[in-house]
């Protein structure tokens, strides 16, 4: 019996989605792994938008990738090393999720740069709904109205916090969405892994990808001579990504994506207090709205989740 993307009710999915019985305790494993994906994701969001104050962005960037990948290098060698080769099957999977991975991660670093870090999170908080969304018109599967209008409440919530049609609402707003839509491609794909293929090896794709684009972007945009503490930054801020690549991959292949992806919001958390306490950011009356109801449509969704499962 194969369990589907979203629901362990729905006892059909598609054949060409591979996916894995669940085990229990899974489900807070895997809600484990996000919290601390999230932490480490949003602290090295934070140490970003710093360095690139005075630094050149995709500078930082490969910089801060060579980093991470020799922090995977090491946590592979733990593991028996590095396993390079990617099955057939596998292989359709690991493009997609690099091509999430690399384009989110330009988009979303270009709007933290413009963006207040708070305000940009809130707007990254409906991406389990997205992931949801995504799975019922990619996969077949079957939310409901009342899940599906807590989607519509949620992109709701988006929308207030980036006010279109107002003056807050500009270029930055769109790479944003754009950030949230590459995201849920890099996390769908994730999802149709077999488990022959390591966290590892999956995280170091995407470590290699991304420092690639930063260094080729880099030679048009120019280098500065760093100074020792922003070195310093961004080995931190690349022991945090690579905490953050390495929960999350784990994460969105443990338990069921539904209870697991809105975990998520602990990063907002996070970023409204490094946005008050680094940049002296607070979030406005609209985006505390917003976010309101992103997350509370994220937490109903839960809860209709286990409400289907017990009856």
């Amino acid at each position: 019996m194969r369990t589907p993307i979203i629901s362990p009710f729905r006892r059909v999915s598609p054949a060409s989605i591979k996916t894995q019985p669940y085990q229990p305790g899974d489900n807070l494993r895997g809600a484990t792994l996000m919290c601390f994906s999230m932490i480490g994701f949003t602290c090295n969001d934070t140490v970003m938008k710093f360095v690139t104050q005075e630094m050149p962005l995709y500078q930082a960037i490969t910089l801060r990738g060579l980093v991470v990948m020799l922090g995977i290098l090491l946590l592979a060698m733990r593991e028996g090393g590095l396993r390079l080769n990617v099955a057939g099957p596998d292989r359709l999977p690991m493009g997609l999720r690099v091509l999430g991975e690399v384009g989110s991660t330009v988009l979303f670093l270009n709007a933290l740069q413009n963006m207040a870090i708070g305000d940009l999170s809130a707007v990254m908080q409906s991406l389990p709904l997205v992931v949801m969304l995504g799975a019922a018109l990619l996969f077949g599967e079957q939310l409901g109205w009342r899940r599906m209008s807590a989607v519509g409440i949620g992109l709701l919530g988006v929308m207030i916090i980036l006010r279109p049609g107002t003056g807050t609402f500009g270029i930055w707003s769109l790479v944003a969405l754009g950030a949230v839509a590459l995201v849920t491609l890099r996390d769908l794909a994730t999802r149709n892994f077999g488990r022959s293929v390591s966290s590892t090896t999956i995280a170091f794709y995407a470590a290699v990808s991304v420092t690639l684009l930063g260094l080729i972007a880099s030679l048009g945009q120019g280098w500065v001579v760093p100074s020792l503490p922003q070195l310093l930054l961004l080995l931190l801020g690349g022991a945090f990504l690579t905490l953050g690549y390495m929960t999350s991959v784990a994460a969105m292949r443990v338990g069921e994506i539904s209870y697991v992806a809105p975990f998520r919001y602990t990063s907002l958390i996070v970023a409204i207090v490094a946005g008050l306490l680094v940049f002296g950011e607070w979030p406005d009356i609209w985006t505390w709205t917003g976010a309101v109801l992103v997350v509370g449509a994220g937490i109903y969704s839960i809860w209709r989740e286990a409400q289907l499962r017990r009856g």
